[in-house]
């Protein structure tokens, strides 16, 4: 390949943050479409601020934040290249607008994941694992806080049911955790195992979660099921629909307003938590942590609490 064209250095700097530990799935596909849009229209020499936006453009209709958050991907991959490229331009720092829009997540009410799990236990199903499957997925991931990905990748050897212990491998950041199990998740777990190998006899796949073929699930699938099962339930609307990924801001909520109702200490606690849901800084935790009512209501009697003279200190 040759070393001046723009694939050659993006593939350079793929490999070398991919090195580092980062995947970069969306990232690098993004990327090499940049590269072979530079290389395609001609383009020789540094990375320029005109070629980003150029290529950060396209397509002309989609959403603007779509299209600064390329010029974002294409602006850290200029900042690797300036160190050793005279002449590349870093463009500036929102020239397409703001790259990051933090939406509201849906955080679902008890009532809600019940529901929920009983509608999927309607499920139709050609062999009857279907319900079972989706039931105990969605029951797992409001017990758990796991992110889906995780959930589908779960492997047999990973879930220990005596011990009641996940084993989560090669996440998000390349980390291997252990999530203990509250007893209450257990029974339904082992339950599920009885079913699945009572119905699929003769499944080759190790994924713990399958299909009534024996096979793993599908994230696009699974992502359809539960936005047929959110509609199916006429859920409140809160401008964006429901999704996967709520369940896990949901259990990190309810997890803090527990610990604020019993009187933790959540500022220490939240390091566990951090731990347990698998985030790399304990920062990223706290983003999880929505200000819902509830939970703002919790921390506002806290510091009320914390605030508030003693009778014994406004005595004269």
């Amino acid at each position: 390949m040759n070393p001046t064209t723009m694939s050659a250095k993006v593939a350079e700097y793929l490999t070398f943050r991919r090195d580092l530990g980062y995947q970069l799935r969306i990232e690098g596909l993004l990327l090499r479409q940049f590269a072979r849009h530079a290389d395609d229209t001609g383009h020789r020499g540094p990375l320029t601020t005109e070629l980003a936006l150029q290529w950060a453009r396209l397509p002309s209709g989609a959403d603007r934040l779509y299209q600064a958050r390329r010029l974002e991907i294409v602006r850290c991959f200029a900042r690797y290249l300036a160190a050793t490229e005279p002449g590349t331009e870093i463009p500036g720092r929102g020239l397409l607008g703001p790259a990051h829009r933090r939406t509201s997540p849906r955080i679902f009410t008890k009532d809600e994941v019940a529901g929920l799990m009983i509608a999927a236990g309607r499920l139709g199903s050609p062999k009857g694992l279907r319900p079972h499957t989706y039931r105990t997925l969605i029951g797992l991931l409001a017990a758990c806080g796991l992110r889906i990905s995780e959930a589908l990748h779960l492997e047999n050897r990973d879930t220990d049911l005596v011990r009641g212990m996940l084993t989560i491998r090669e996440t998000k950041f390349r980390k291997t955790r252990l999530v203990p199990l509250h007893p209450t998740a257990i029974e339904p777990l082992r339950a599920y195992v009885v079913e699945r190998n009572r119905i699929v006899t003769n499944s080759q796949c190790e994924r713990f979660f399958v299909n009534d073929r024996g096979l793993g699930l599908p994230y696009s699938t699974v992502r359809t099921v539960f936005r047929k099962l959110c509609n199916a339930l006429t859920m409140k609307a809160t401008g964006r629909r429901p999704r996967l990924h709520d369940l896990r801001h949901t259990f990190a909520c309810r997890r803090v307003e527990q610990w604020y109702d019993t009187g933790v200490d959540v500022a220490h606690a939240i390091a566990a938590l951090s731990v347990y849901l698998g985030h790399a800084k304990v920062t990223d935790t706290y983003w999880y942590l929505t200000a819902t009512p509830d939970l703002m209501a919790r921390a506002a009697t806290r510091f009320e609490a914390f605030v508030q003279p003693t009778e014994k200190e406004v005595r004269p």
